[in-house]
């Protein structure tokens, strides 16, 4: 990244590759669709490049980069949320249309399939801690940083995500 800060542009093709699958997963892993998931990956390389003089190198890359991909992912759906009011239709509508039925095939595995739907069932933060931990398997000083927040409320939050998560599915499986 500091070659791509640098003016080195061809390095930021390096870096989407690296990372395009993780911001995929992040994505689709907080309930968008796949092809919106894939329009939100390429508006993080397009703010990655517009902000790449911001980029101190103190932090890890990953964490610089997810800190971004948290605020795409907020300003899409702040901008649905907008369109949604100003279409009549509230935000609980547009989501029951935003569901992938192209991977249900492979989803019906017993468990698999309570799980995510008691990972969509979290509140949208708690469902952000998890996929930052469990997901994108990432350390809680830079989740800490991504969130904005320190390294022991980082654990807390997951720790309580997790909490609330088997509480669901435990629900979910008795049902």
């Amino acid at each position: 990244m500091m070659k791509v800060k640098s003016g080195d542009l061809d390095k930021l093709g390096l870096l989407y590759e690296r990372h395009k699958k993780k911001l995929f997963g992040f994505f689709y892993n907080l309930g968008n669709n796949p092809s919106v998931s894939e329009d939100l990956v390429q508006n993080v390389f397009v703010r990655v490049l517009k902000y790449r003089k911001s980029y101190s190198g103190d932090g890890s890359f990953a964490a610089w980069m997810f800190r971004m991909a948290r605020n795409v992912n907020y300003d899409y759906h702040k901008a649905m949320a907008k369109q949604s009011i100003s279409l009549g239709m509230s935000p609980d509508d547009m989501k029951v249309g935003a569901e992938d039925h192209l991977n249900d095939g492979y989803e019906n595995e017993g468990n698999k399939v309570l799980l995510q739907k008691a990972l969509s069932l979290l509140p949208d933060e708690k469902r952000e801690m998890l996929v930052l931990s469990k997901y994108r398997e990432l350390k809680f000083s830079e989740i800490a940083k991504i969130v904005g927040c320190t390294e022991g409320a980082a654990k807390v939050r997951v720790h309580r995500a997790l909490k609330d998560l088997r509480a669901i599915f435990l629900q979910l499986e008795v049902a």
